[in-house]
């Protein structure tokens, strides 16, 4: 069986070059990831059309995730080759825009000194330098003490308490970035520093349906609001970077569970970021850690494993690539989802709210037990939207899922969800037509042959598009 998780990885300086792009995505890659916290939008729209070339070259949907700056703050710069911040030393906080040094961090958010107290934590970066303010001295600094110490460089972000934070999500940049590539036709947009619904739906009323939206979970308050987040989503990511400074570092790992866990009952997909081969920027092996770590997201049934640091900057990350597959697939041998299926029959009908969601559930749940029953050689999924597939997904069926869409941009959308091999086929007449092409597209392509069974699912061509599949049929492959 071939991987079933899909791989998001970052496209940076180290692998937006032509070449490098189709090595990654025949290692593996399935959505090209353009981190728009970096320059003007130029650059990431220019790596936007490398990566259809590239896509176009090896024959393979690629989807590719535009992922907007949100409301960051940072200190000022600190000098070329950064500075030693030793744990113990005391450093003075000021808010402002000025360079940095070891004694004074200027950090730019005008609120600052209104919004920590002694005692808060104050993190610099990804976590790797804390300080704890001891005083507010006044009404233009504050000192704090460095708890754990590291090297500070360029302009890291500066973590506050985000209960406290007066930054909004979506900023006016993301609102204008998110614009720019929906209309260049990105098929998602990650929306940074989530905190309630009502971020998303700004989002939503800018980039309507050209895009679908994928909401980070990094805050304690977004975690307060998870349910109303996961509603108004195509998609969640569990970004465990800033996760792990909002809250105690020791919950991260049943936060992720807990938030996989409600995505698929949710039915919509879930990624899974931050360091996860973190050492392949510049080792050629990960540590034992991080493989159990992918193994386990694998386990708790992640839809896709993100890279980030490891491919943007890395010294060689089509072997990043390679690697990570090669321990999804490890791992996917070992998982097992049938009494998770099971589960996910009974809570249908509390999880799925509209008709067209119930008849999407009901049909997909038949169709995961007929799968087993027949010992079905695959499922097929004839889909306008996705949707049928998406609900199909949520059981994590162990035959292989595949798509067939007459819409290239839903071929591309379903790069990010768990199992699913997207086909591209014509539009047809009646649903005999569909479920005749879908099975002798699938032979073409090498998915199924001659004897198979199969489980198809397909509605009528003459209902409108976001009509669920209501057909399933059982096929013998002649």
């Amino acid at each position: 069986m071939t991987r079933r998780t899909k791989i998001v990885a970052t496209i940076g300086p180290a692998s937006d070059g032509d070449d490098m792009l189709q090595s990654l995505f025949r290692a593996g890659v399935d959505v090209a990831r353009l981190n728009l916290s970096h320059g003007p939008v130029d650059g990431p729209l220019e790596v936007l059309r490398r990566v259809r070339a590239a896509s176009a070259a090896v024959g393979t949907p690629i989807g590719v995730l535009a992922d907007l700056p949100g409301p960051k703050v940072r200190s000022g710069k600190f000098p070329e080759g950064g500075v030693g911040l030793v744990a113990g030393a005391r450093v003075r906080l000021r808010p402002g825009n000025r360079p940095s040094d070891a004694d004074t961090i200027w950090v730019d958010y005008p609120t600052l000194l209104d919004d920590i107290g002694a005692g808060d934590p104050v993190i610099i970066g990804d976590g790797g330098i804390c300080l704890q303010v001891e005083r507010v001295v006044g009404d233009d600094a504050a000192d704090a003490i460095v708890q754990t110490g590291g090297r500070a460089q360029g302009r890291p972000g500066v973590h506050i308490p985000s209960e406290r934070l007066r930054l909004s999500t979506p900023t006016d940049e993301d609102l204008e970035l998110a614009e720019v590539v929906a209309a260049a036709g990105v098929e998602f947009v990650a929306v940074s520093f989530v905190r309630a619904a009502d971020d998303v739906a700004r989002v939503r009323e800018v980039v309507g349906d050209r895009a679908k939206l994928i909401a980070k979970i990094e805050t304690s308050t977004a975690l307060a609001n998870l349910q109303e987040i996961i509603r108004v989503s195509d998609a969640i990511m569990v970004a465990r970077g800033d996760l792990g400074i909002d809250c105690p570092i020791e919950e991260v790992p049943h936060l992720q569970k807990s938030i996989v866990r409600q995505c698929v009952e949710y039915g919509i997909p879930a990624i899974t970021a931050t360091q996860m081969l973190e050492s392949m920027v510049s080792a050629p092996s990960p540590t034992r850690a991080e493989v159990t770590d992918v193994a386990n997201a694998v386990f708790d049934g992640t839809d896709a494993v993100m890279l980030s640091g490891e491919t943007a900057i890395g010294h060689d990350p089509a072997l990043v690539v390679e690697t990570m597959a090669s321990i999804a697939e490890r791992a996917e041998a070992e998982a097992s989802y049938r009494r998770w299926a099971a589960r996910l029959g009974r809570i249908q009908r509390e999880r799925w709210a509209s008709t067209s969601d119930r008849i999407s559930a009901a049909v997909t749940h038949a169709a995961s037990e007929a799968a087993v029953d027949v010992e079905a050689s695959a499922i097929l999924c004839c889909t306008n939207t996705g949707r049928t597939a998406i609900a199909m997904a949520r059981f994590r069926p162990e035959a292989p899922l595949i798509a067939l869409s007459n819409d290239p941009r839903t071929a591309n959308q379903l790069t990010l969800v768990w199992g699913v091999t997207p086909l591209e086929v014509d539009t047809y007449e009646s649903t005999d037509e569909i479920v005749w092409h879908a099975v002798e597209r699938a032979v073409t392509r090498g998915l199924i042959e001659s004897g198979d069974t199969v489980v198809v699912l397909a509605g009528s061509p003459k209902k409108s598009a976001d009509t669920a599949a209501d057909v399933l049929r059982v096929v013998q492959v002649g």
